[in-house]
């Protein structure tokens, strides 16, 4: 069945717009907030990157936005200056088996919570979600009592150790992680379920099988988090740590002494830090959209 072509128009006509199009002044209007944003956001890390390529006096000096002395010395001299390997290997050991734990058990929890009725269990998602109200400060004296008395009663350290931080870290990513995880499996098809119990499927082989596959990019979102979060974290870092078990958060401000302070380090080891995080978020960002949205609604 062929279509017949509609009138052709006349290139000094006025080009058609739609009735539901948005107005002119609105589109420039975003186009220039997007506009000073994106120099809000892009400054700082010019001048992140212009301080790591200058020599220490003139960092010091007068700010110039083109180094007048480009050098790469500071990314040499920042991984002697402190131990910067070191914290570097902690953090990622601490983010990594935090993330991994995190993810593992939100996901046994979210799926017990989305997918079975039992008592309590309304009063347990609005608990786990509230825990998110309260600052971090608020827990940092009671855990590290807690560490303290269970070293001195049972002889476990895990104040200053990377055990202990990972602990820690568990205390406030899993309740949000089990909060998102169990409005993404919320969204996922019960019928997927009931067609895989038919298969003789037991409730575990559907979960890895089933329901892990289709939550993907809201597990992946609850990894993200997890990760950033204890990548970046200060406070809990600061207290909870020693000299062995420093993370990079807590590590960089070694680069400040009682002489000096070496700026363009500071710089250059910030830049560095922040790559892991960087390349993370841009390879998954289509994932956390998807499990963001899909786990933050019903």
């Amino acid at each position: 069945m062929s279509s017949t072509p509609g009138p052709a128009r006349s290139p000094g006509a006025p080009k058609y717009r739609s009735p539901l199009a948005p107005p002119k002044s609105f589109l420039w209007t975003r186009r220039i907030a997007l506009t000073l944003l994106g120099l809000f956001t892009a400054t700082p890390l010019f001048v992140m990157i212009s301080s790591s390529v200058k020599p220490l006096v003139d960092v010091q000096g007068t700010f110039d936005w083109v180094p007048s002395h480009l050098t790469f010395q500071p990314y040499v001299e920042m991984w002697s200056t402190v131990p910067l390997a070191r914290y570097f290997v902690n953090s990622t050991v601490v983010a990594a088996c935090s993330t991994a734990i995190s993810v593992v058990i939100a996901i046994f929890a979210a799926y017990a919570v989305s997918r079975y009725r039992f008592r309590g269990r309304q009063v347990f998602r609005v608990t786990v979600l509230s825990t998110q109200m309260f600052p971090g400060i608020l827990f940092l004296l009671p855990l590290y009592l807690i560490y303290v008395n269970i070293g001195n009663d049972t002889g476990i350290t895990l104040s200053n150790t990377r055990v202990g931080l990972i602990v820690t870290y568990l205390t406030f990513t899993l309740p949000f992680s089990i909060w998102l995880l169990a409005g993404y499996f919320d969204s996922i098809p019960r019928e997927l379920d009931e067609a895989a119990a038919v298969d003789g499927s037991g409730p575990l082989g559907t979960l890895l099988r089933i329901v892990v596959p289709a939550a993907r990019p809201g597990i992946i979102t609850v990894g993200v988090y997890s990760f950033m979060t204890a990548w970046g974290e200060v406070l809990f870092a600061s207290v909870m740590t020693d000299d062995n078990t420093r993370t990079l958060a807590v590590g960089l401000r070694n680069y400040a002494s009682e002489n000096d302070v070496y700026w363009n380090q500071i710089m250059a080891a910030s830049l560095v830090v922040s790559v892991p995080v960087v390349v993370a978020f841009l390879a998954l960002q289509r994932y956390l959209i998807a499990g963001l949205t899909a786990g933050s609604v019903k």
